[in-house]
């Protein structure tokens, strides 16, 4: 039932951030969009709650105020739980090797939750506002 869940708030959470303006691309394996999604299809009959973003960020310290600014978001690498989680690609890199040109350094990893969809999209968009994106 958790899985199930959290798959469709994932879905509803993909289409909702690709329609908004601060959001460059997601990338989700069961996205009509995706490039191998038959592939996805015939490995996995599902794939919950892990997706990334690439956020239209021009400096690290945006991205570093969007996670911070996030309410409903505990940021940590550990998937598969109940609570939504995200992690920065660049919180693992030096801040002076950033390069807002490059869209790995602007990915967020992210891990959809129990949470109500619009709890979780309401938070995002406040965290987009409060770092300016």
């Amino acid at each position: 039932i958790r899985l199930e869940r959290v798959t469709r708030t994932t879905h509803a959470m993909v289409a909702w951030l690709k329609q908004q303006p601060w959001v460059e691309s997601v990338i989700f394996p069961m996205d009509e969009d995706f490039p191998q999604l038959a592939l996805a299809k015939k490995q996995m009959q599902n794939a919950c709650g892990l997706l990334t973003l690439h956020v239209k960020a021009n400096t690290v310290n945006q991205i570093e105020t969007f996670c911070n600014s996030l309410q409903r978001f505990r940021m940590a690498v550990s998937w598969g739980g109940h609570e939504s989680l995200v992690i920065p690609k660049c919180a693992g890199m030096p801040r002076d090797d950033f390069d807002a040109e490059n869209p790995v350094h602007r990915q967020i990893r992210m891990y959809v939750g129990l949470e109500e969809t619009d709890v979780l999209c309401n938070d995002l968009q406040q965290a987009a506002i409060n770092a300016s994106m």
